[in-house]
């Protein structure tokens, strides 16, 4: 197995080394009907070959503008799909190895209904967007229903708590953004400077869940703390400039309408990394500064709970999870809370009331 997956972390390989992917594609090649139906409405591929399975949802996705973290997952799935059928191709599999395949997740991998769901989209995808089969017959295989849970909040007592344990200005700063908007973790690492309105109090959250835009509050105290923030990334992002560097991740084909958007300031990140990396899409890009780990800020919290010692399972998405309850205890209107959060549905954002109606808010127990 190690000699096959050799080729796994080699450009062009993708999970599946030269050999077994040269002889899946010379397989199908050769099974009528199956090399038409794959290259019917794919992009461009440059070079007229066929290329491995692979690097076919590489392009397919990259086509679709998915995010490289989708990429990651899906590829992580089929990959796992296809050992777990001894290395056979996927185009000769059908519903009995999808079904065994779920169903081993679930039993033997004790796997959690969402995780199970992520594996059946990613061999959707590669079935109907890279393979290029008719997805029917997997209409019947039973997707794992997510139980209802109620979201974990923390008392504004709590959340003072642990945010006065957190270590290190940066992080802080962050952990307060998400209280104080009602932040998700990543469109907190992803801000960037044109999307804050230091005049207005508010800020513009691009690209969020959904590919949606929402504007949410800046609070007031923050301001002060984030100018001066800002003041040294800039100094930060000048010091790059004078080294011919200085250049930023633009989304989609901006970098090539706006030449020199990708080295200007209102297009640098909030957060950014303290070193600069290059674009593992891209090795030929020049190097970049992008944005602070989102592991840097989990690790901060984690450690502030441990150290305030409250008693709850909290995470960075548990100040958002407080910030929408606590605005309701408050007194504000669920659909203004909606609009904040940028929930499509207003039947998400009342799980948020599950604090207005729980014994020990709002009715009195028979013991007292």
């Amino acid at each position: 197995m190690r000699r096959i997956l050799a080729g796994e972390r080699k450009p062009g390989n993708g999970f599946v080394g030269r050999r077994i992917a040269g002889r899946w594609h010379k397989a199908a090649a050769n099974t009528p009907g199956r090399e038409s139906s794959t290259a019917q409405s794919q992009p461009p591929l440059g070079n007229g070959a066929k290329p491995r399975l692979f690097d076919q949802v590489r392009e397919v996705m990259r086509f679709k503008h998915y995010s490289i973290r989708t990429e990651e997952a899906y590829l992580g799935w089929i990959r796992r799909f296809i050992l777990f059928h001894g290395k056979r191709h996927p185009e000769t599999l059908g519903t009995e190895e999808v079904r065994a395949f779920l169903t081993a997740l679930a039993v033997k991998g004790k796997v959690a209904a969402p995780t199970q769901n992520q594996a059946l989209s990613a061999l959707l995808f590669l079935y109907g967007q890279v393979l290029r089969k008719e997805i029917g017959w997997l209409d019947d295989v039973e997707r794992a229903q997510r139980p209802p849970k109620l979201p974990v909040v923390c008392t504004p007592e709590e959340v003072r708590a642990i945010l006065r344990e957190i270590r290190g200005g940066t992080p802080r700063l962050m952990a307060h953004l998400l209280y104080g908007s009602g932040l998700r973790l990543m469109e907190c690492v992803r801000l960037r400077v044109k999307d804050v309105d230091l005049g207005y109090n508010r800020i513009m959250v691009r690209d969020g869940k959904g590919n949606k835009d929402r504007l949410t509050m800046l609070p007031v105290r923050l301001c002060e703390p984030l100018e001066r923030h800002l003041r040294k990334v800039k100094a930060l992002h000048e010091e790059d400039l004078e080294e011919g560097l200085g250049q930023v991740y633009l989304p989609f084909a901006l970098e090539r309408k706006c030449r020199r958007a990708a080295s200007e300031w209102v297009w640098q990140y909030v957060f950014p990394s303290g070193r600069r990396s290059r674009d593992p899409r891209d090795p030929e890009a020049p190097e970049r500064r992008h944005h602070l780990s989102e592991l840097v800020l989990q690790r901060a919290v984690k450690e502030a709970v441990r150290c305030s010692r409250v008693a709850k399972a909290v995470t960075c998405h548990t100040f958002r999870h407080s910030f929408a309850t606590h605005l309701l205890e408050n007194g504000y209107d669920i659909r203004t809370v909606q609009e904040l959060l940028g929930h499509k549905d207003v039947s998400t954002t009342m799980i948020y009331t599950h604090v207005l109606n729980k014994p020990g808010i709002g009715v009195k127990s028979p013991l007292d």
